[in-house]
């Protein structure tokens, strides 16, 4: 028995995780709830930065690579990871005077915060141009490319991240010629913003409807008890000691430790 339990914390997993997924709600109105995270180790410029502060709005997806409470006001809530920014008890205690409640990924599992992981992924590919296009002055082309990305169109969305924001098509030197739609005015502006919003929480809930159907059909629910043993999967760093072993050596399961509380429907 002792064997087989060596045997299982050394083996590679090929399963997919258990659990069904957990989507997350879908937000009422533009900019009440952010997720946000840092695009770090970048080239130094010549004027001394290599962080990119990503912020997104989690209803109409639009994304600002700069600080964004003067554009639009204090979030109601903010998800982000367990970066050490983020858990200060500066940041807390700001963030508490400000109203805004703060929701972080539970350890292990940066899935909750997978809008802002998606966003780094796209930026990292967008600035990488840039630095082999500019060399190290990759900072004078941020707002180029924040741009660019706010007017990319969105499958979940079925519009571009500008046009759920604004509730127009944006219009740029490129498409001078094209957008010829009358101005609207007044109350028919707040009537078309609120049924534009409307069709956007449509659509979100279908895409992460068919995301969960997609996902639930390769898993299977799995429940413990408080008072269970289970053994805990933990990531695989290269160069870092942690359990007496470096990097592919160390375990990939440790434990087994007793569940003491239930804090979710997949998460104890």
């Amino acid at each position: 028995m002792k064997k087989d339990i060596s045997e299982f914390q050394v083996k590679a997993e090929h399963q997919v995780p258990s659990g069904l997924l957990q989507p997350i709600m879908v937000l009422e109105w533009k900019w009440y709830q952010v997720t946000m995270d840092f695009e770090t180790g970048l080239p130094l410029t010549p004027n001394k930065k290599d962080v990119v502060w990503v912020v997104v709005d989690r209803l109409t997806k639009s994304a600002h690579f700069k600080p964004i409470v003067r554009l639009h006001g204090v979030p109601l809530s903010i998800i982000s990871d367990r970066d050490p920014r983020f858990t200060s008890r500066f940041w807390k205690k700001l963030q508490e005077a400000l109203g805004t409640k703060l929701n972080f990924s539970t350890a292990f599992h940066p899935q909750t915060d997978g809008q802002s992981e998606r966003l780094i992924q796209v930026l990292e590919d967008m600035l990488r141009c840039c630095v082999l296009e500019f060399q190290g002055s990759w900072d004078k082309y941020l707002s180029l490319i924040e741009f660019a990305y706010n007017n990319n169109f969105q499958s979940s969305l079925k519009m571009a991240p500008y046009e759920a924001l604004y509730g127009r098509k944006c219009r740029t030197p490129l498409y001078w010629t094209k957008l010829k739609k009358n101005q609207i005015h007044g109350v028919y502006l707040v009537k078309e913003t609120k049924e534009k919003v409307k069709v956007i929480r449509d659509c979100l809930k279908a895409a992460s409807d068919r995301k969960k159907c997609y996902s639930d059909l390769k898993r299977k629910e799995i429940e413990y008890q408080v008072g269970d043993r289970v053994f805990l999967k933990v990531l695989l760093w290269r160069k870092v000691l942690r359990f007496g072993k470096k990097g592919k050596s160390s375990p990939r399961f440790i434990g087994p430790y007793e569940i003491t509380k239930r804090i979710g429907p997949v998460a104890y």
